[in-house]
C-alpha cells in the first residue's frame, strides 16, 4: 500500500462519517473586487476614530492572558444592547461559536435542531460535524413567511432540542410574523434561540421576551455592525442556561484585542450607528432600482444589510459569472436550496459600490 493509500485509509477509518460527509464552508477571494457577498459593512472608521482606537490598544498587554469573563466588554454590550439586567451573556468567538457551543451543551443521540429553511448554512452545518440530526421546515413559497403550522407540527413530531429563529431571516432578508414566532417559542419542549446578526438593520428585537420566556436565548453579533474583524457574538439568556453551556467554553476564547476593540467601538457607538443609518437608506435605494430592472423575475424587501433577487430561469449562474468578471463579488444562491432557485444575493454598499454593482448587473442581464 502506498503512502497516500494508507493515510487515506487512516482518513476514512478515524474520522467520523458525519464529519466526512460534510463540505467545509468556503469562502472565495475577493482581492480586488468590489466585495458584495458577505454582508459586512463597508465604511471604514474616520481617521481620528481609528487614531484613537490604536492608542487604545497600546495600553493592551498582549503579553498576558485576558480577562476570561471580559467583564468590561459585558458591561458595555449590556449597555448598547439593552439586555435585561436578569439575563446572563455568554460571548463567543462569532456567533459560529456559540452555535457550535449549543451543539456542544445540548446535542446528543437522536437529538434534534429544528429551523425554517433556507436559513443561516451554519445552524445545518455545524449540527451535522456535531452528531445533530437537522430538520429543516420549508418557508412559505412566495414571500419566505414563516410555516406557523408545519412548524407546530414538526415540533410535535421531533420534540427539538434546540429551535433556531432567524429574525431577520439570512438569505432571506425578512423578519418573521411576531405571533408566528410567539407560538413556536411557547411550543418548544427544549431551547429556542432567536437569532438577531441583522438587529442594527431591522430596528426590532425580542430582548425584552427574555423576562417572559426562560427557554428562550437571543444571540448577536458585531459582525454587521461594522465590526466583522473581530469576530464577537454574544448570547444573552437565563443565567442558569448561560452557566451549563459556560463550561463548554474555551477558556480565553475572546482575545485582549477583540476585548479592547468592541469595548472601544462600542463606547463610539453613534458613529456605528450613523454608518447603520446610511446603510439602510441605501439598502431602499437600491432596492428601488433592483424592482426596476427587467431583466429580473423578483426582488425580495429585505430588513437586512442586504437584499436577494431572482434572475429569469436558469441565468443565476451566468449573471453571477459576469458580476465576478467585471469585479463585482455577490452569492450566488442557486442550488443551495429549492426555494432558492435562480437567485443571487447582494450585500448594501457605499453608494459607489452599488452603482458600481447596477451597472455590472445591467451588462449581465442586458
Amino acid at each position: 500500500m502506498s503512502r497516500s493509500d494508507d493515510r487515506n485509509a487512516r482518513i476514512t477509518r478515524l474520522v467520523r462519517p458525519a464529519v466526512q460527509a460534510v463540505q467545509a464552508y468556503h469562502v472565495p477571494p475577493a482581492q480586488g473586487m468590489v466585495k458584495l457577498d458577505a454582508m459586512e459593512n463597508p465604511y471604514p472608521w474616520p481617521g481620528e476614530l481609528r487614531d484613537a482606537w490604536l492608542a487604545a490598544l497600546a495600553d493592551v498587554s498582549a503579553n498576558r492572558y485576558p480577562d476570561p469573563t471580559a467583564a468590561a466588554l459585558k458591561a458595555q454590550l449590556r449597555r448598547d444592547g439593552g439586555v435585561p439586567d436578569a439575563a446572563g451573556l455568554l460571548l463567543g468567538n462569532g456567533s459560529d461559536e456559540l452555535i457550535q457551543l449549543l451543539a456542544l451543551a445540548l446535542g446528543g443521540e437522536g437529538r434534534v435542531v429544528l429551523a425554517p429553511g433556507p436559513g443561516f448554512a451554519m445552524y445545518r452545518l455545524i449540527a451535522a460535524f456535531t452528531g445533530l440530526e437537522y430538520q429543516e421546515v420549508p418557508l412559505a413559497d412566495e414571500d419566505f413567511a414563516l410555516d406557523e403550522g408545519a412548524m407546530l407540527a414538526a415540533i410535535a413530531r421531533h420534540q427539538p432540542t434546540v429551535i433556531y429563529l432567524a429574525y431577520p431571516n439570512n438569505p432571506t432578508g425578512n423578519a418573521f410574523d411576531a405571533a408566528a414566532m410567539e407560538a413556536v417559542i411557547e411550543a418548544a419542549p427544549g431551547v429556542v434561540v432567536i437569532d438577531e446578526a441583522y438587529e442594527p438593520f431591522c430596528g426590532r428585537t425580542w430582548m425584552s421576551a427574555l423576562e417572559r420566556y426562560d427557554h428562550l436565548l437571543v444571540m448577536r453579533t458585531v459582525s454587521k455592525m461594522g465590526l466583522a474583524g473581530l469576530r464577537l457574538g454574544y448570547l444573552a439568556g437565563h443565567p442558569d442556561w448561560l452557566a451549563q453551556l459556560e463550561k463548554c467554553r474555551l477558556p480565553y476564547n475572546i482575545n485582549v484585542l477583540t476585548q479592547a476593540s468592541a469595548t472601544f467601538a462600542l463606547e463610539h457607538g453613534d458613529r456605528l450607528r450613523a454608518q447603520t443609518d446610511s446603510l439602510r437608506a441605501e439598502r431602499e435605494r437600491l432596492f428601488e432600482a433592483l424592482q426596476v430592472r427587467d431583466g429580473l423575475q423578483q426582488v425580495w424587501p429585505s430588513e437586512a444589510n442586504f437584499i436577494t433577487f431572482r434572475t429569469q430561469p436558469g441565468r443565476a449562474g451566468g449573471v453571477h459569472a459576469s458580476l465576478r468578471e467585471n469585479g463585482v463579488l455577490i452569492k450566488n444562491l442557486d442550488g443551495s436550496h429549492p426555494l432558492l432557485s435562480d437567485c443571487l444575493r447582494v450585500t448594501v454598499g457605499t453608494a459607489d459600490e452599488n452603482a458600481r454593482f447596477l451597472v455590472a448587473l445591467d451588462a449581465a442581464i442586458g
